[in-house]
């Protein structure tokens, strides 16, 4: 199956992201034969609700299309909380891409996984590099200032905003301003848009030091305008020497997030949901000694 997904066999990958997605069994001997190439730049794309980011990779792939680019695309899709599937079909705002051999496109959900990601994002992104693709593209749901969880895993970090989030920028946590490679300040035609702009460009001139100075793009991803500047900005960024300060951080985050993972990996949901369904009945139920108790009993079964 490896050699298929090196040799461009979307048939093969799509499968491989299955086994791996669900843990399916040969999941963990296909992840330690995995052969990645980290020179394939993930680009992680975020930001609030409404920023337009769909609409963004959109014009993104259309960019990178004409120039005879081999893209994956990766959009997390929200979890409904009562039957733990996708909610959204992010695939369905870029179906006219769906028959260009060069554009492979899969929508995942976050399975309760906090921080916009899903559980098993690492991966699957892995499992994308070990395919022939020039570019990755990740989209999170967008579930605002908890987001920061992208920036383990990309290479670049891209946060969009709008005009309408002039206010919000205000009160941004530094959370945000920490993970972003590249502000996009998307619906540049709306009113607002260059104060937008401006107000980040002189917030981030106070706030971060480093070797990458972070740029804020204009863009109107409706009318692909300013996609193509945006594209060289985040090629030039890949080339950067921010990219090597961030290899080392990268891999220990996503180690964290594994390993995490791997302790948690007897802690479902469904399991919690009917084992709370039964304590509550009881007129002491407290919540606190309810997990302290759960823990213990996990640890014991395993």
């Amino acid at each position: 199956m490896l050699k298929l997904i090196a040799q461009g066999d979307r048939k093969a990958l799509a499968r491989a992201i299955s086994i791996v997605e669900n843990n399916l069994l040969g999941s963990k001997d296909l992840l330690s034969k995995l052969k990645t190439n980290s020179s394939i730049p993930v680009i992680g794309i975020t930001g609030p609700p409404g920023a337009g980011k769909s609409t963004l990779i959109n014009a993104m792939i259309t960019e990178l299309s004409a120039r005879d680019k081999k893209i994956a695309i990766v959009a997390v899709d929200p979890t409904s909380p009562f039957n733990y599937g996708s909610l959204l079909g992010d695939r369905l705002r870029m179906s006219e891409h769906f028959t260009d051999p060069n554009i492979f496109i899969r929508s995942i959900a976050t399975r309760g996984s906090l921080g916009g990601l899903s559980e098993k994002i690492i991966e699957i992104v892995d499992v994308l590099r070990a395919a022939d693709f020039d570019l990755i593209l990740v989209e999170t749901v967008g579930v605002g200032q908890s987001e920061v969880e992208i920036a383990g895993l990309a290479d670049t970090t891209v946060v969009v905003v709008v005009p309408e989030s002039g206010d919000e920028i205000q009160t941004l946590k530094s959370g945000i301003m920490e993970i972003a490679d590249v502000f996009v300040v998307n619906k540049c035609d709306r009113e607002g848009a260059d104060a937008l702009a401006n107000s980040l460009e002189k917030m981030l001139h106070d706030f971060r030091k480093t070797t990458w100075t972070v740029p804020v793009i204009k863009v109107s991803a409706t009318q692909k305008e300013g996609v193509a500047n945006l594209l060289d900005v985040l090629e030039k960024h890949a080339k950067s020497e921010s990219q090597q300060e961030k290899k080392t951080l990268l891999l220990c985050e996503k180690a964290f997030h594994l390993i995490q993972q791997a302790r948690m990996k007897d802690i479902g949901k469904k399991d919690l949901l009917t084992a709370i369904e039964k304590a509550i009945s009881k007129t002491d139920f407290n919540l606190y000694l309810f997990v302290d108790q759960y823990i213990t009993r996990k640890i014991g079964d395993s």
